[in-house]
């Protein structure tokens, strides 16, 4: 990797696991972030890859609840069609991901004020639905019927634009097909499990011939990181979404998106 330091690699993990599983896009922080630090990754892999410290997280703070599900999956039909939901609303990220990969990598990811943009329109569109007066209609990520599952896949294509947020569309699409804010919250998690595993995989493929073990102490030490603040962030969020919303993460877009496009305006 060129134009990088430890220090870089440790500040942008810690902004990946801070921002992976709220609604604020981590994607479009760690690339906003990485162009003003003057970081730049082999292929820009260190922004997929350090994801895998993330999905860790997410899996050890989700063990028993994946351990009970995959106890309950051979006897269990409410597990079985969870699961079957979890692969249906998967499957169009994995599609379009895998078919639009380069134009991603190589068009969206180089423009920084299309992430700032994105970041503003998401903070509209998340404050817009987190006052909507809609009355929930699953409370248990279990009970949605299989055309919830495909309809927050569909909308967690949407964040294949940088700036967009994985677990944004994916709550916000939750929200607008009846799930409360806590089960919408927590389906993300879900999906991001094969979403981001997916992903890291992917890119690692994808990539495999330009990455060299120079790139291993940046990438280890940005993957440390997001798993730490992950945990952090996992542990907390789903109470905090129960209690107060989604409006501070709006504002939250708002504020980011605009001071990226002030920046990029005065330094490029």
């Amino acid at each position: 990797m060129e134009n990088q330091t430890i220090v870089d690699a440790l500040m942008l993990g810690l902004l990946e696991g801070l921002t992976e599983f709220i609604p604020v896009s981590s994607t479009g922080h760690i690339l906003l972030a990485g162009h003003f630090l003057g970081f730049q990754s082999t292929g820009k892999a260190f922004e997929v890859l350090i994801q895998l410290g993330a999905i860790l997280a997410i899996l050890s703070v989700y063990a028993s609840k994946l351990l009970k599900l995959a106890a309950d999956l051979p006897r269990s039909g409410l597990a079985q069609r969870f699961v079957l939901g979890i692969l249906v609303a998967f499957l169009p990220a994995a599609v379009i991901g895998a078919l639009a990969h380069d134009f991603i990598k190589t068009v969206l990811f180089e423009t920084p004020k299309l992430i700032c943009i994105m970041l503003i329109l998401g903070g509209i569109v998340l404050l817009w639905v987190d006052r909507l007066a809609l009355k929930p209609k699953y409370h248990d990520v279990m009970d949605f019927p299989l055309p919830v599952y495909l309809g927050i896949g569909l909308f967690q294509c949407l964040a294949m634009i940088p700036g967009t947020s994985r677990s944004g569309s994916t709550i916000v699409g939750g929200l607008l097909f009846g799930a409360d804010k806590r089960s919408a919250a927590e389906f993300s998690f879900y999906l991001a499990m094969p979403t981001m595993a997916g992903a890291f995989a992917y890119d690692l493929f994808k990539n495999r011939a330009v990455l060299t073990s120079a790139d291993l102490p940046i990438i280890t030490t940005g993957f440390i990181a997001a798993f730490i603040m992950a945990v952090i962030v996992v542990r907390y969020l789903l109470d905090y979404v129960s209690r107060h919303g989604y409006a501070l993460f709006g504002w939250w877009r708002l504020i980011v998106g605009a001071v990226g496009l002030a920046a990029l305006y005065i330094w490029g």
